[in-house]
């Protein structure tokens, strides 16, 4: 409560009463979006070619239009920044359904199942975290038809910007306006894998004097690649109002995501040599449960997000800007695994087992075994001594406890399928100012503001008998066991103040940042006690930098510098063995350095950069195996284990060849190694490589594009190449290099007639080579998510 107090005491001194939200200031200002506002989600005419932001003393840059027409309306908005400089998306499937295999990789600082080092935002607001456990990326959020772009800093970002995991900068995506006049919008794509969507949208003419709105709908699905089995779909409503109401100008978006995803899985890249073409997941039901822990239908992700905002602007006295938003997310839903026993939680004394009796329902406790036949009676049976057969898979196979050749014939297999349910629900608000004065002759900008969040995030685990394993995977819907029940509260305060003056051609700012975050542990087993607590402040952050426009018209020279932070996640908290009191907060120290230039034809830049992370935190398990420990047993602790050094550079650059033509090319050179504790001991017990590349981490990638719009016609040519990257820490293993063609052409035509206002005919192919390789790695060292084959879209948009 202290926490929220303080946020609306600072937001009272800094912001005044009004809410509303903030981009980035005037003298920070945001890349030039690829259509004038309320007009983005119109096709854009090609000179309108920006992919880098100017007047800006850190590393940005932004999609254009010819970037949104290389992907298709099924696929993840996030693709739509895979071609910027620094930056590697990887998807286990071509359209981004599934969560678990997506990894974002930036200048050595990733997402993926293991790490949020990588600010994600929402027309600004703050995305909760984008783990697995709760969390929720961009594609939840936004349907890709209705997105207007993305703004990725690379390092050192806006420092108004409300993340605390923007380790390695931070990413905004933005929603595109309402049209302003009235339109219905009707989309249908199908593509390979049994892809399909349908899309539909309604702008309203202006109502209420000027205001504008649009609601949407759509429906997608698919299957994977390897054999088909997979259940993919999603319900996507949005809606989006802009008005103005005494010279207040007001927006609010609300947004329902219901997604059911069937997961790919990681390989070894011994298990990719012997078959590129399957990983490891099965489509059929064997009713062997040792086998049937790999059935693609049991690996499942179950999420709803619902996201809201309403935000506010007003300019007063022609100096002073306030702004800020009210906002609120709920995310609700869980991930399944269907593991080979019972849980043995209830000692029977030989008796037929409790846990096959579905009014069985323990609280808590500890493992007292694992079942995996019973008797017709259903008591549990030992395998026979004598027997040695093993299947030898999954994982090099479990042993003669799960092979059947072990038991009497009349033996009955057991297995259980295991939930982790996730639910959280946060809201927030934050609070904007900039005032512009003149100073002594000179432009000074002074900006601040606050955020504030409250936020819940539950979670808890419950197995679940299969009816009958031997027929297939049907679930008591009634759990045998709850394995634990958490809720973690986190609250969140953060304030920023800048300042930024204008010598002429010089431009300089400094500010100040700081995040204050508490974080519990409650336990449902004990009436929602609190069980731990832990602060996760950080100190006060600096960032700074300047901008010189050089003599030349459009050429620039900046400079950045920035302490990035990111808190403790609450996941710290669930390992009993932690010592708390001796973990900090994680923080980079990022630094740009470059030039822009931009002209009616060209924009580009080239920057260097170096970032020192430290403070690392990881969780070192105590006994790990290959196989999959559904129990979450491992004993361990979340420790500080050094850090990361990155350094590189990146160019960028977009050239208009005519009216019709433009090509855009951007190249990337990352050095990312470990940095150790000091204490050579404690980093060999580790497994700490000192120097060694970070895993995963992109060393050098390239792109090259052409596009053409023409009339009605339109095409273009997407190409990118991925050098060979570590796969482990201890760089023994090298995932090889790969290279990415991407294709779309299509027509399209506007007042057709007075009643078809227009169309939209497009085919994209995304890797159109058929490269295989592996792509994003799963963050344990071990294996990788094999990249999706050649995949054909075909779109037809009409417009009423």
């Amino acid at each position: 409560m202290h926490n929220l107090v303080r946020a609306i005491g600072l937001a009272a001194v800094l912001c005044s009463p009004l809410t509303a939200y903030a981009q980035i200031s005037s003298t920070e200002a945001r890349p030039t979006e690829v259509a004038a506002a309320g007009k983005s989600d119109e096709a854009a005419v090609v000179d309108t070619i920006v992919v880098v932001g100017t007047n800006q003393t850190y590393a940005a840059t932004a999609t254009t239009q010819p970037m949104l027409d290389l992907q298709t309306p099924i696929t993840s908005a996030l693709d739509i920044i895979d071609d910027l400089p620094g930056v590697l998306i990887n998807e286990g499937d071509p359209y981004g359904f599934d969560d678990w295999s997506t990894t974002i990789s930036i200048r050595g600082f990733s997402v993926d199942l293991g790490q949020q080092q990588i600010g994600i935002t929402i027309d600004g607001l703050p995305n909760g975290n984008s783990n697995y456990g709760g969390g929720a990326k961009v594609n939840r959020y936004i349907d890709t038809p209705n997105l207007g772009g993305a703004e990725v800093s690379q390092g050192t970002a806006d420092i108004a910007s409300r993340s605390h995991e923007a380790l390695g900068g931070t990413i905004n995506f933005y929603t595109n306006d309402p049209l302003g006049s009235e339109r219905m919008r009707v989309q249908y794509a199908a593509g390979s894998f049994d892809a399909q969507k349908f899309y539909v949208r309604y702008d309203t003419p202006m109502f209420l004097g000027d205001t504008a709105a649009w609601i949407s709908a759509s429906s997608q699905d698919s299957t994977d690649f390897f054999e088909g089995s997979a259940q993919q779909r999603r319900d996507h409503i949005a809606a989006k109002l802009v008005s103005s109401l005494g010279g207040t100008r007001l927006t609010g978006y609300l947004a329902y995501d219901d997604v059911h995803e069937d997961n790919m899985n990681s390989v070894t890249p011994e298990e990719f040599a012997d078959d590129p073409t399957w990983d490891r997941l099965t489509g059929d039901w064997t009713g062997v449960p040792t086998l049937d822990q790999m059935y693609r239908r049991a690996w499942s992700t179950l999420r709803e997000n619902l996201f809201g905002y309403l935000r506010a602007e007003r300019s007063l006295f022609g100096s002073l800007d306030l702004n800020g938003a009210l906002y609120y997310h709920k995310n609700d839903g869980r991930g399944d695994w269907i593991p080979p026993y019972l849980v043995d939680v209830i000692d029977d004394n030989g008796g037929p087992e409790s846990e096959l009796d579905r009014d069985t329902y323990v609280r808590g406790g500890d493992a007292l075994g694992r079942i995996q036949f019973v008797d017709p009676n259903g008591v549990a049976l030992s395998p026979d001594p004598a027997c040695t057969a093993n299947y030898g898979y999954p994982y090099g196979g479990d042993g003669p406890a799960y092979h059947p050749a072990c038991y009497p014939a009349n033996a009955q297999p057991v297995s259980s399928y295991r939930h982790t349910n996730y639910k959280k629900e946060r809201y927030g608000l934050t609070g904007d100012f900039s005032w512009v004065a003149t100073v002594a002759g000179f432009d000074n900008t002074l900006r601040g503001g606050v955020w504030y969040e409250d936020s819940n995030r539950d979670e808890w685990r419950t197995w679940h008998r299969v009816l009958v394993p031997a027929v297939g995977p049907n679930f008591d819907h009634s759990e045998y066991w709850r394995q634990y029940d958490r809720t973690f509260p986190v609250v969140t305060t953060m304030y920023y103040l800048e300042d930024a003056i204008e010598f002429g051609d010089l431009s300089l700012r400094g500010g100040i940042k700081q995040f204050f975050v508490e974080l519990e542990r409650k336990d449902g087993f004990q009436g929602g006690a609190t069980t731990a607590t832990l602060d996760s402040d950080s100190d006060v952050l600096f960032s700074g930098g300047a901008v010189y426009r050089l003599p030349v018209d459009g050429l620039e020279v900046f400079a950045g510098y920035a302490e990035n932070f990111a808190a403790m996640k609450d996941g710290v908290l669930e390992a009993g063995a932690t010592a708390l009191e001796r973990i900090e907060p994680e923080q980079a120290d990022n630094f740009d350095v470059g030039l822009r230039y931009a002209s009616r034809r060209f924009s580009g830049s080239a920057t260097y950069y170096n970032i020192v992370f430290d403070n690392r935190i990881v969780f070192v398990a105590e006994g790990t195996a290959g196989a999959i420990d559904y129990l979450g047993e491992s004993s361990g602790a979340y420790l500080n284990v050094g850090g990361v050094e990155s350094s590189g550079f990146e160019l960028a650059g977009d050239y208009r060849l005519n009216p019709y033509v433009n090509f855009y090319a951007a190249y990337t050179n990352n050095d990312s190694t470990y940095r150790g504790t000091g204490d050579s001991t404690l980093d060999e017990s580790l497994g700490i490589a000192v120097d060694n590349t970070v895993a995963g981490s992109v060393e050098q990638q390239y792109v090259v594009a052409a596009h053409l719009r023409k009339d009605r016609y339109f095409g273009g040519v997407s190409y990118k190449w991925v050098d060979a990257r570590w796969l482990d820490a201890g760089n023994t293993q090298r995932l090889s290099e790969y290279a990415l063609m991407d294709l779309y052409a299509g027509v399209a035509a506007d007042m057709i007639s007075s009643v078809l206002k227009g169309y939209d005919l497009r085919l994209n192919v995304l890797n159109a080579l058929d490269e295989s390789y592996l792509g994003g790695t799963d963050g344990g060292g071990y294996s990788a998510y094999i990249g999706a084959p050649r995949t054909v879209v075909l779109s037809l948009s009409a417009d009423f």
